[in-house]
């Protein structure tokens, strides 16, 4: 493809594919090899970045960062602009992704991610993949009437909360698109569970599973590696392992610099980012915009007590470490969390009870390119390929793996870590609750783009957000000069039963106050849901039986 750069041009991270384009790995999702798609090369800003960016909006920096991804020969500049202002015309907050300052003396940032269709940061990134979806396929079907002639797309996702409500929002009523969506039992939150399934359009299909979000994940990684559904179905990818949703990502890191260079006055401030992480999507696309050049001192992982990052962040072993009986109790079942003997521990954090990060693997593959002894680059590219592939055998087959002391040493370079505990969750809810908000916060000054967040002057986090900003107070105790931004991933309204416990007997708190409107009533709405085990053939099956009623192909 001569007429793309390195960084329009994609490979698996297993080694088994290259040079393939934007379109095809969106439509793909999953690499044949298993492999998770990343660019050849991560692309550079231009010179001029600095200067020109700094009072671009969300979907002017959008558009930029996009555009050094996607070849203008895929989809042309016009389109791609349409594209993002079609994707983010949706969200409530004129600024797609507004900063908050916490506490000016601490250097204390909030990145509010929850402004979007379903209340949580996956709207950034779903919205826009889903109308990527319907681009790619209105220009494939164009001239084809019949429904045999017309390229049907059958997206699978698996979600732990937020990605299966942020997916069918993002997909609901598309033409050629069937989704189905599998969450664990009992284990999503009432407000995410009812966000998916009161969503009745006869394309979307939410599958409840018996089992953890780990067993939903291998479903669907079955699902693309079985060749049997793959002659008769077009799969597509909505998780994290999907490029386009890391890719739409990366913007608001550089949204967030930007605006803290404006609350700041400071031109070239030292930046921390802390991010709440499960699946490792969400701070991978800040690696990808540091490593184009986006200044950042760390990024630091803030993970729940199931903590096979940090843990790997501390030892260098990557390692599942089953917890069995009343060791893995925890959270709020009303919240979706419930004990598992298969090794997640179950917390108030429920959407990052994530036991292997799918998107870890990405980053390891980048790991071993660096520090590879090999000058020629495509037989670097290979090295990487083959060393990832056998971690993630070793991984399948012993339960983990182990990286030599110069792969760990890399990691180092760009990544923190912490872990927080329940009670340490429950603690940051308090005290934030607890703390004013200063008096020039923006959220201080103007009305709510998005109600329940905060009850006069006084923030409320969920707990998923929670668990950033006490990672954030610990790394500041040690770099209290280096301002830290920590993300909000969603909406408190969404994880009721840890946010009253955290603030039932605070003067003034009621959580009637918290619940968007939109929230109202939803739990009285007519669902649609289907209970399933967690073998893989069962899906299979259903999916397939329900894409032909969907299409009329049934008999």
């Amino acid at each position: 493809m001569p007429s793309h750069s390195p960084s329009q041009r994609y490979l698996s991270t297993r080694g088994g594919s290259y040079d393939l384009s934007f379109e095809t790995v969106v439509l793909k999702g999953l690499a044949p090899d298993g492999g998770l798609f990343i660019p050849e090369e991560i692309p550079s800003l231009p010179s001029d970045w600095h200067s020109k960016w700094s009072t671009y909006s969300f979907q002017d920096l959008a558009f930029e960062i996009f555009s050094l991804y996607i070849s203008p020969e895929e989809i042309p500049a016009t389109d791609l602009k349409e594209i993002v202002r079609k994707s983010y015309s949706t969200f409530r907050d004129e600024t797609i992704t507004p900063l908050v300052t916490l506490d000016e003396k601490k250097n204390l940032h909030l990145l509010e991610l929850f402004h979007g269709p379903t209340f949580a940061f996956k709207d950034v990134a779903l919205q826009f993949l889903g109308n990527l979806f319907e681009y790619f396929l209105v220009r494939r079907n164009e001239g084809r009437a019949g429904v045999k002639e017309r390229e049907h797309l059958t997206v699978i996702g698996a979600t732990s909360g937020d990605t299966g409500s942020a997916a069918i929002y993002g997909l609901r009523g598309k033409k050629d698109v069937s989704v189905f969506i599998m969450h664990p039992k009992g284990k999503v939150s009432p407000v995410q569970e009812a966000q998916m399934t009161t969503v009745l359009d006869a394309n979307v299909h939410n599958l409840a599973v018996e089992g953890t979000f780990d067993d939903c994940q291998d479903i669907v990684k079955a699902l693309f590696a079985d060749p049997e559904i793959n002659k008769t179905h077009k799969l597509a990818a909505v998780n994290s392992i999907n490029w386009a949703r890391i890719l739409a990502q990366i913007t608001y890191y550089f949204r967030a610099y930007f605006s803290l260079v404006r609350q700041t006055g400071n031109s070239k401030p030292a930046i921390r980012f802390v991010v709440p992480t499960g699946n490792f999507g969400d701070i991978l696309a800040g690696y990808f915009a540091t490593r184009m050049g986006l200044p950042a001192d760390k990024l630091v992982i803030a993970t729940n007590e199931n903590d096979i990052l940090h843990r790997f962040w501390k030892t260098g072993h990557y390692e599942k470490q089953p917890v069995h009986g009343r060791e893995a109790e925890g959270g709020f079942e009303e919240d979706g969390v419930k004990a598992h003997e298969a090794g997640v521990k179950e917390t108030l954090a429920p959407a990052m009870d994530i036991l292997v990060s799918s998107n870890f693997e990405r980053l390891l593959w980048f790991l071993a390119y660096q520090t590879s002894s090999s000058e020629e680059t495509n037989h670097r590219r290979m090295q990487a390929g083959e060393q990832v592939k056998n971690w993630l055998a070793e991984l399948k087959s012993s339960g983990g793996f182990g990286v030599k002391p110069e792969i760990l040493e890399a990691a180092k370079k760009n990544f923190l870590s912490e872990r927080v505990s329940d009670k340490q969750t429950i603690d940051a809810i308090k005290d934030m609750y607890t703390s004013p908000l200063p008096e020039s916060s923006s959220v201080v000054k103007t009305q709510q783009a998005t109600a329940g967040t905060h009850i006069s002057g006084h923030y409320i986090l969920d707990p998923h957000t929670a668990i950033g900003i006490a990672a954030s107070l610990r790394s500041i105790s040690a770099a209290p000069e280096v301002q830290h931004i920590s993300l909000a991933t969603a909406h408190p309204a969404k994880f009721s039963n840890a946010v009253e416990l955290a603030l039932k007997d605070e003067e003034g708190f009621a959580f009637d106050a918290v619940l968007p409107e939109e929230f109202i009533g939803l739990d009285k709405l007519e669902r649609r849901v289907v209970g399933c085990g967690k073998e893989w053939e069962e899906v299979r099956e259903i999916v397939v039986n329900e894409v032909e009623k969907e299409l009329g192909l049934s008999d």
